[in-house]
């Protein structure tokens, strides 16, 4: 019954979002700063699941304007946990498909997000080359999931290239950001969720790198961000201990 309340109370929240943001975004369709303004929004998220999110290193990326950042990608509770983390002026990039998804499709493209044909791998080339440039040109930042897909507690799935061919194109920062474990630990219909920490790792800078370190540099952030993970995971174990230890305590 909870988790059918949670599903009623977001389908509403992201109906009126989407419908709010079509007409908001008609004066200024496409805008960057569309996104950071509607990231804010889904935070309400967070409250309908009831899960306390940490964001944190934030102090990391001061001062960097345009950058290519990468995260895990885990499942469709990203929604939830990630959106606070969004810098201004940064858009995400996703598959054409994207587009044919009920309200949330419209929303994604007209608040200025990237779609890519990812199918299409002889366009790859040039699509890596026209986002380094929009980034410049655009004065923008772009954020992106390097495993491809949602790996829905398989762990940290292998890294496309992509988004390290794109910082190096554009000659830009990659900024790893990783999520804690959300797989099997967030319910619908669990009445508390925990907590979840987000976190910015330091940024990498790409200035002095060829296409031909672009696989090395994937393998480097995936290291690194596997080993974060890790680190956020037992932290997160040793505060829900803490917290169900009091309220044990008080009950």
């Amino acid at each position: 019954m909870l988790a059918f309340v949670r599903l009623f109370l977001a389908a509403l929240f992201i109906i009126f979002t989407c419908l709010f943001a079509l007409v908001y975004c008609l004066f200024s369709p496409r805008d960057p700063k569309h996104v950071y303004f509607f990231s804010r929004w889904f935070k309400i998220l967070r409250k309908i699941v009831n899960v306390h999110i940490i964001e944190r290193g934030q102090e990391r990326i001061q001062g960097i304007e345009r950058a290519v950042y990468i995260s895990n990608h885990q499942n469709v509770f990203d929604f939830v946990t990630s959106p606070g983390m969004v810098r201004p002026r940064t858009v995400s990039i996703g598959k054409k498909s994207l587009l044919w998804i009920p309200f949330f499709g419209p929303l994604y493209w007209i608040t200025g997000n990237i779609l890519i044909d990812r199918e299409n791998k002889a366009k790859a080339r040039d699509t890596i080359k026209q986002v380094a440039d929009t980034i410049h040109e655009r004065n923008l930042s772009v954020w992106m999931y390097p495993e491809g897909t949602r790996s829905k507690g398989r762990g940290l799935l292998p890294f496309k290239t992509g988004a390290f061919r794109m910082a190096i194109e554009a000659g830009v920062p990659i900024v790893p950001m990783v999520v804690s474990s959300t797989h099997h630990k967030i319910d619908l219909n669990q009445r508390d969720n925990g907590t979840v920490i987000a976190e910015y790792l330091d940024p990498i800078d790409t200035s002095e790198l060829t296409m031909h370190d672009a696989r090395e540099l994937a393998e480097h952030c995936r290291d690194m961000m596997l080993n974060h993970i890790a680190k956020l995971d037992a932290e997160v174990a040793t505060r829900n201990t803490q917290s169900a230890t009091v309220v044990a305590k008080t009950s």
